[in-house]
């Protein structure tokens, strides 16, 4: 148990490092095709909800699958909105 968290852990801190790197050093040009791609990675983590949502184990399971389902819709409609917004403004008027 103590290995797989800390395991977890590693991969999170990596996570988080690798994230920084890439939002600092992308252009601003390049900003949308990445909110795209995270976009797409909000809609894996929505699927993945679904699937824990439907499993039964504890009413503790059901909530927190219900939150993260909630949390994950929000997070890719939010992305997508913003998306098209900033797509918008490089369109020729």
């Amino acid at each position: 148990m103590m290995e797989m968290l800390i395991a977890a852990l590693t991969i999170f801190v990596l996570a988080v490092f690798v994230g920084f790197e890439i939002i600092t050093k992308v252009p601003p040009t390049l900003h949308t095709p990445l909110m795209s791609g995270s976009n797409a990675i909000s809609g894996i983590t929505l699927v993945g909800a679904v699937i824990a949502a439907g499993t039964d184990y504890t009413l503790l399971t059901k909530i927190l699958a219900f939150m993260a389902v909630m949390l994950a819709t929000i997070n890719a409609v939010g992305g997508f909105l913003v998306t098209h917004r900033m797509l918008e403004m490089f369109r020729k008027r």
